[in-house]
């Protein structure tokens, strides 16, 4: 059985000997709890558990059930009264009881009439320890009453007046529900000039034309049969002054009239409540409803106040457009005066309304159930409060207890019942009733005399998982008569619980307030009275709390963009948690942008409503825990609108707007554009930027444009959309305010001038008819200004003129409302014609074998007839005779610009004849040429030999064949042969110097040593020096005697064994070479090279994969890879032919301003080889074998 759990609480103090957690007997009774299987052998009185209303209103069509429900034991039997009368069901045979209970059910639906049935009824429910009894039920059919016929005049009323229409429904049960409408059904609008009372009267301050209608229709709805009753159409017609004077003119004075009309506008007078001051009455815990309903004209407004105390603020509302007030739980300190002011332009009046709350009785305090051992002690208290003061009486098992027979145990003292040394027949139900002339309380209380030994109610072994670190509860729901003892323990063999960390609450209830791991175990609870013992053992587990670990963050997203929160969560091994996300504390949208997947939520495509607080929850059977994020969608602003144009001036006007959402990230600016219809409609140009806290902009207009504007906004993100256009604007036309641009003047043809200008467009005419005023006269001359006014063109050509002559310049805008200011001057020329001089006193200074300057003097500027482009020379080689048959003269061109008179001809042939002529050159083109001169270049070096070859190779001579440089540059006068001998470690031998003379192409050289290789320098020499030389490499013949002795070794077993050896050795030798080289490292051909740092020998690159291969390149440098011999032995050498390309301006070069050539001739002229031993390659194999032998 459990006790009442009180708000108070023992704990048990630390430091007291072994102290017993204990309940005390309670002083106050027990309460007998619905536990079924103690129901089952416990005794108690009736209880009613379900009656009817007092006041009930039931539906006539329908049958009436009376509920009356009880619970005790041994189960109740039921019986009735009806008007204070027993009500004998048996008697009637459309009345039944339901099995096992009071309710009574009356079959009208067949026979019978409600109105049969009305009355008073109680229930009285009753068993072998009392009897309990219901409220009187007083049943009442509901009634809706047709609306009595009556014949309602129609009402005819001027503009102005006031007007009631009564509605005086049926009086029905309970009262109906009024409105109004028309024959459509349509509620009649109300406003502050027309409302509905509370008596469901239909009032008007005052009536307008609009007013008037036929089908004013008052309705009452019946709720409770869901009926409407309909009362007869009211016709209303308002007439307005004007259709008065028609009618009353002829019958008043002019005074009477006058007076008439001036009477329309009124101060406020009350239609309801009427006079100065009124009373009301209401019950405590109702709705106090206050009205006033004012007339005048203009129509009054109403104000409420009261008097010396102010309005509720939580509880007081108005209605009906403040015509009612309402304050709802109406209690006694709401009694007092209430004023209501009716107050228009003409005056104001007060009405004071005196309210009285009035109270039916309310409890303070209604009797409790006893349940009491024999020999205990208690006490019924039945107090209640009222307006005016409730009178209380007692009952005793429905019998006033002044009859009702005598119990010693028992004594009466006004509201309370005082009980002393009960015994078993002490045993009854009590009734406490307290009334007053607005209504009654009654309450049944049994007091319920038991010895009874503690039972323990709740489940055994009942286990309870509770989360570290929060209250563990351990129930013990017991009950005994007497109240017992209970005391808890821990363990199969613990002592009882006595540490400050326990408390133990009435109802028996042990409170762990903060567990532990350590506080897992088993508990038991032991009740005791003097009757017996009862004991119970519960079990206690303690579980890790579950834990966000990484909880979901604050994100901006982009609209369209894609985002994601995660929360990651640690719980106990042996809950299973469950992951929910929530948006704003609700359910996710049902959308499949929305993903959860494990430990994340993902939203795709964000849109505008996917902003919010986004919420994991994790959930498991002991706990939850959850963590918010906020998500900020942001994209570009939506565009501004409502775009307005006021403060309209001929120059300026202001532009104001409305801005559209910043979308979560603020405006920065606002963009202006605007668009001219007349001059270039659809095109959209920049007008102006401002602040984005600023909602307008003061614009510069220029006339005669048809503005349009639109306004964008931007934030970080980006611009919005540009707004709608705004309506356009129309300037008014001006004067131009600028003249064209790039005003030129040149001449296409000897005889004219081209004046040329860049017109205005249409934005900068100002106004319509744009023309051109184009005037002109020569610099030098004293002529007046010839002006022609042409149209909207950009050129306009004067014939007729001198040749080349400067002539004045100025072009001027204007329109149909006049010309621009004065235009600028500008100065051009005539058309100009070919020059009519040739450069005189030409001179050819030859500075050396490819370079040579030429002067020249000025022509005179008359005679150029244009503008100075500058000066061109031609210049060209002389051919003999066989070669100028073959081809066209080739003639070379060189321009100098400006006025230079001088320049140089680079890249001449040396040991050549050439011819040169100069001309002035202008705008229009060349003049003629000035007479021919000749010069003639010195010798030069000569070029390599065209090739090189060794023929015919023997055991001690080698035979040499070349040809001659294919550019001599000059006169040969000998070859130079230069060789030495290369050894088998590839150093080189003594260098021999052996002069040719220049009429050999072919040379042997004997008594050379036998099977080496030699290299050789070869060039050629004219009187200017020497040329470029061109290499090579050969290698005489092996001696057949000691070929021979190889042989006859090469048979011996012996020799054949070295051999080998000898070839694996140096396959390995290679093998460690090459991985060396790989690895970046250098061999001992490599230091060699580096040790003779020859300037003609270059190393071998660390690159190179090649042994004892040996080159010719351009440098001539002796070692380098890729140009083997070829199979011939011939070595070919390019032409490199000087050219004239990268020199002088115009048609074939460029000079700079002296006329010296840009750049630097410098050959790359190869040194003579050195003399003694040096460095070299690598031996390839077939030496490295011979060297060997």
């Amino acid at each position: 059985m459990q006790l009442e759990i009180m708000p108070r609480k023992k704990r048990l103090p630390a430091g007291r000997a072994p102290l017993l957690l204990l309940l005390c007997q309670l002083v106050r009774a027990l309460d007998v709890p619905l536990d079924s299987k103690l129901l089952e052998d416990l005794v108690q009185p009736p209880t009613i558990t379900q009656q009817s209303p007092k006041d009930y209103i039931i539906d006539p069509r329908e049958n009436i059930v009376i509920q009356c429900e009880a619970k005790g034991k041994p189960p109740p039997s039921f019986s009735w009264t009806r008007n204070g009368t027993h009500f004998d069901i048996e008697k009637d045979p459309l009345v039944t009881m339901k099995p096992g209970s009071g309710t009574l059910t009356i079959n009208i639906m067949n026979e019978g009439k409600a109105e049969t049935y009305e009355g008073v009824y109680q229930c009285t429910a009753r068993n072998e320890r009392g009897a309990a009894i219901s409220n009187n039920i007083v049943v009442r059919p509901s009634r809706s009453p047709l609306w009595t016929k009556e014949k309602l005049e129609p009402i005819t009323l001027r503009n102005g007046q006031s007007l009631i229409l009564p509605c005086r429904p049926p009086l029905g049960l309970p009262p109906p529900i009024i409105f109004w409408m028309d024959n459509s059904f349509q509620r009649l609008p109300q406003s502050e000039r027309v409302s509905q009372g509370l008596n469901g009267d239909l009032y008007f301050s005052n009536v307008l034309p609009e007013d008037t209608r036929e089908d004013y229709i008052c309705y009452a709805r019946f709720n409770h049969t869901q009926t409407i009753q309909q009362k007869q159409p009211i016709s209303v017609k308002v007439i307005s002054v004007d259709e008065l004077n028609d009618t009353i003119a002829a019958n008043l004075n002019d005074s009477e009239f006058y007076s008439a009309k001036s009477n329309r506008e009124r101060p406020p007078t009350f239609l309801t409540p009427e006079g100065n001051a009124s009373h009301k009455e209401e019950l405590r815990g109702n709705v106090l409803s206050l009205e006033c309903i004012a007339e005048g004209l203009p129509t009054p407004i109403i104000y409420w106040i009261k008097e010396d105390g102010t309005l509720p603020i939580n509880r007081t509302f108005y209605k009906n457009f403040k015509k009612t007030l309402q304050i709802i739980q109406v209690s006694e300190a709401d009694s007092g005066n209430y004023q209501c002011i009716a107050k228009n332009p003409l005056g104001a009046i007060y009405h004071t309304i005196s309210v009285t709350v009035k109270a039916a009785p309310y409890w303070i305090m209604a009797p409790q159930n006893l349940v009491l051992s024999p020999g205990e002690d208690g006490r019924l208290i039945c107090r209640a409060n009222g307006n005016p003061k409730p009178r209380i009486s007692w009952l005793s098992n429905g019998v006033p207890i002044e009859i009702a027979p005598d119990d010693p145990s028992r004594n009466i003292d006004g509201d309370t019942i005082i009980f002393s040394n009960v015994q078993e027949r002490s045993s009854a139900v009590y009734q406490c009733n307290a009334s007053n002339e607005y209504g009654y309380l009654l309450a049944n209380a049994f007091v319920n005399v038991l010895a009874e030994p503690p039972r323990i109610l709740t489940s055994a072994n009942t286990l309870y998982q509770v989360i570290t670190d929060r209250p563990a509860l351990l129930d013990c729901a017991f009950f005994g008569s007497p109240l017992p003892t209970v005391e808890w323990f821990k363990g199969a063999k613990g002592s009882a619980l006595h540490e400050d960390i326990y408390v133990l609450h009435e109802n028996g209830t042990l409170e762990i307030p903060v567990a532990q791991k350590d506080s897992t175990g088993t508990y038991t609870c032991v009740a005791r009275n003097k009757l017996g013992m009862a004991k119970n053992e519960v079990h206690l587990e303690i579980k890790d709390a579950t834990r966000i670990i990484k909880q979901p963050e604050y994100a901006v997203v982009q609209r369209g963009g894609t985002v994601s929160f995660e929360c990651k969560v640690k719980h106990d091994h042996t809950l299973i948690p469950t992951i929910t996300w929530l948006k704003d504390s609700g359910e996710l949208p049902n959308d499949g942008r929305f993903t959860v997947d494990k430990d994340h939520l993902v939203v795709a495509d964000v849109w505008d409503d996917d902003g919010g607080t986004y919420t994991c929850v994790a959930n498991t059977t002991l706990d939850n825990v959850s963590a918010s994020a906020v998500l900020s969608v942001v994209d570009v602003p939506n565009p501004p609108f409502d775009l307005e144009l006021t403060d309209q001036l001929d120059k300026s006007i202001q532009l104001s707007w409305t801005p559209g959402n910043d979308n979560n990230s603020p405006i920065t600016k606002f963009i202006i554009e605007y668009e001219d219809a007349m001059h270039e409609a659809g095109l959209w140009h920049h007008q102006t930027e401002v602040s984005g806290m600023q909602t307008t902009a003061q614009l510069k207009l220029s006339p005669y444009v048809n503005y349009s504007f639109r306004v964008m906004a931007v934030n970080s993100l980006g611009r919005s959309l540009p707004s709608e256009a705004s309506e356009q604007y129309l300037t008014k036309a001006a004067e131009p305010d600028t003249n064209p641009t790039a005003v030129e003047g040149l001449g296409s043809e000897p005889d004219n001038l081209v004046i040329t200008w860049k017109p205005l467009n249409g934005f900068e005419s100002n106004g319509p008819g744009l023309q051109y005023k184009v005037s002109w006269r020569q610099k030098d001359g004293d002529d007046e200004w010839t002006s022609v006014v042409v149209a909207n063109v950009s050129k306009y050509i004067v014939s007729g003129t001198p040749t080349f002559v400067p002539y004045l310049i100025k072009v001027q805008a204007l329109n149909d409302v006049g010309f621009a200011p004065e235009p600028a001057v500008v100065m051009g020329h005539s058309g100009e014609d070919l020059p009519m001089v040739a450069p005189g006193n030409v001179r050819v200074n030859v500075v050396n074998s490819t370079l040579a300057e030429v002067h020249w003097d000025p022509v005179p500027l008359k005679s150029i007839r244009g503008h100075l482009q500058g000066y061109r020379i031609y210049y060209w080689k002389a051919q003999s005779s066989s070669k100028r048959n073959r081809r066209h003269l080739e003639k070379k061109i060189l321009t100098f610009q400006g006025s230079k008179t001088h320049g140089m001809l680079p890249g001449l042939e040396p040991f050549s004849h050439y011819t040169l002529n100069v001309r002035v050159v202008n705008g229009k083109g060349e003049g003629p040429a000035s007479p021919d001169r000749v010069f003639n270049t010195p010798e030069g070096v000569p070029s390599a030999p065209s090739s090189l070859k060794i023929v015919n190779p023997t055991l001690d001579s080698l035979t040499l064949e070349w040809d001659p440089p294919s550019r001599p540059n000059g006169i040969l006068t000998e070859y130079t042969l230069k060789y030495q001998p290369i050894n088998s470690t590839h150093e080189l031998g003594p260098l021999v110097d052996l002069k040719i003379p220049a009429n050999k192409t072919r040379w042997t050289l004997k008594n050379l040593n036998f099977s080496t290789r030699y290299k050789f320098y070869f060039y050629a020499q004219t009187a200017a020096g020497s040329g470029s030389q061109i290499t090579e490499e050969a290698v005489t013949n092996v001696d057949e005697a000691m070929a021979s002795r190889q042989v006859d070794i090469a048979t011996q077993g012996w020799f054949i064994g070295l051999m080998c050896a000898v070839a694996l050795l140096i396959l390995i030798l290679l093998i460690v070479c090459f991985i060396r080289r790989n690895k970046g490292g250098k061999y001992p051909v490599k230091e060699k090279e580096d040790a003779h740092a020859d300037p003609e020998i270059q190393p071998m690159k660390e690159d190179d994969g090649t042994f004892g291969e040996y080159s010719d390149a351009e440098d001539h440098k002796p070692l380098k890879k890729g140009s083997r011999t070829p199979s011939d032995r011939t070595v070919k050498k390019e032409d490199s032919d000087d050219s004239l390309v990268d020199y002088g301006e115009g048609v074939n070069g460029q000079f700079n301003e002296d006329g010296s050539f840009i750049g630097q001739y410098s050959g790359k002229k190869e040194k003579e080889p050195a003399e003694g031993n040096e460095s070299s390659e690598a031996p390839s194999p077939v030496n490295a074998m011979n060297s060997f032998v």
